[in-house]
């Protein structure tokens, strides 16, 4: 069976709702994830995380296999993951524009 996953993103593990850019991603282009086409709405940059399937606020982000963080905000298919929508459920973290946010905060 053909792999249906572009090749610039990388699924860690089966189990995983995000795959990671293995390059720089550019607002427009299209990566497909899973079997499903995605325009992106946004750069992403390299290391960065992908929605592997449609995202609600208050889901696990899951990556190798394990629950990272949860979602504070609804994402798409191909949808950028990072700290501006999810937060981790272990340490607190920080954006520079808001600072601490999530458990364990000052």
């Amino acid at each position: 069976m053909p792999d249906s996953t572009d090749r610039r993103v990388l699924v860690l593990s089966p189990e995983d709702n995000v795959c990671v850019a293995c390059t720089f991603l550019k607002q427009g282009d299209t990566v497909t994830i899973d079997g499903v086409a995605a325009t992106l709405q946004s750069d992403i940059p390299i290391g960065h995380k992908l929605a592997r399937k449609n995202l609600a606020a208050g889901d696990k982000v899951m990556k190798w296999g394990a629950p990272i963080g949860s979602m504070t905000a609804a994402v798409p298919v191909g949808g950028h993951v990072h700290v501006h929508n999810m937060k981790s459920d272990y340490i607190p973290t920080y954006t520079y524009d808001k600072g601490f946010i999530g458990e364990g905060a000052p």
